[in-house]
Formats: structure tokens, C-alpha cells, sequence
């Protein structure tokens, strides 16, 4: 019997084994990367498409003055329906802290929003556009995070040929385009 022989095959299947092994472990845990990244995508967009339902629904809240309905109990229905407390939990679970922070940022600044349109401002008055400016800017520092940590691409407004995140310099209501009402 030749030891030489036996020392390389073993050692050759060893090798190969390891390889294997090795492979397959590489193979699972780029698996699961690739999960938790599209976890994270699919919460990210699930978060801000439940904070924009909720600003819609405040937006026309305040546009309609439902004399039937109690601006503020409407205000506060409207962040329960669009569930957005529901998926800020999901967020801080699954987000970034740079991402989370940013989606807390705008979940303030929507908060702001709600209290607003709960005193019964008008699209049209000042004290909302005291809030909903800070929430749009929010809302765009929100996507440029979540932008950076995908897909390493931001942009800036400048982008898009603004001058700001807020839209101020293009809300006919702030340049005194429009009578503001109250």
C-alpha cells in the first residue's frame, strides 16, 4: 500500500469537501442578504405609501369641512385607516437607524399635519402650510435615505429643478399667489 496515494486522496476529498461546504455556506448567506434586503425595500416603500394614504385622507379632510364630521376625530381616523402606526413598527424593526430616523422625521412632521387639519384648517390657511412644508421636506430626506442605502443613488432638489425639498418656492398659496384663508 502506497501512504503517498491514500495521504492525497484523503486529502484531495477533504479539499473538495470543504469547497463544498464552504460554497454552500457562502450560497445561504448571500440568500439571506438578498432576503433581508428585499424585506427592507418592500417595509420602506409599505411605510411611505401608509404616510402618504394618511396625508391624503387629512388633505381631503381639510379641503371638504364635512360639517357632519368632527375635524379632529376625523384627523385621528385617518392615521388608524391608513395603519400607518402598524408599519412604523415594521420600519424600526427592519430599517437602517439612518432610514428609521428619517421615517421618524416624517412620521413627526405628518403627526404635525394631523393636529392641523384637526383644527379645522383649510388647505388654504397658513397654519397648514406652517406644517405641510416641513412634511414634504420630511418626506423627501425620508426617500433620499432609503435611496442611499438601496441603491447608493441620491439625488438632490435640484434634480428636479427646485430649489428646495419643502416646495415653498413653488406653493402659489406661500409666494401670495392666493388670498390665504383662514
Amino acid at each position: 500500500m502506497d501512504w503517498g496515494t491514500l495521504v492525497a486522496t484523503v486529502s484531495g476529498g477533504f479539499i473538495a469537501i470543504s469547497g463544498t461546504v464552504l460554497a454552500d455556506h457562502l450560497r445561504q448567506r448571500h440568500e439571506k442578504d438578498r432576503g433581508a434586503a428585499e424585506r427592507r425595500r418592500a417595509v420602506y416603500i409599505e411605510f411611505i405609501s401608509a404616510v402618504g394614504e394618511c396625508h391624503s385622507r387629512l388633505r381631503q379632510i381639510a379641503q371638504d369641512q364635512d360639517a357632519s364630521l368632527a375635524p379632529d376625530r376625523a384627523a385621528r381616523a385617518a392615521l388608524s385607516e391608513a395603519a400607518v402606526h402598524e408599519v412604523r413598527e415594521r420600519l424600526f424593526i427592519d430599517a437602517s437607524a439612518e432610514v428609521a430616523g428619517a421615517g421618524q422625521a416624517m412620521f413627526a412632521q405628518l403627526r404635525a399635519v394631523q393636529r392641523v387639519v384637526a383644527t379645522g384648517a383649510t388647505p388654504t390657511s397658513a397654519a397648514f402650510h406652517e406644517a405641510y412644508h416641513p412634511y414634504l421636506d420630511a418626506v423627501w430626506a425620508y426617500r433620499v435615505a432609503v435611496r442611499k442605502e438601496l441603491e447608493d443613488r441620491t439625488f438632490a432638489p435640484e434634480s428636479f429643478g427646485w430649489d428646495a425639498w419643502d416646495g415653498k418656492g413653488r406653493c402659489v398659496i406661500c409666494q401670495g399667489e392666493l388670498t390665504v384663508g383662514a
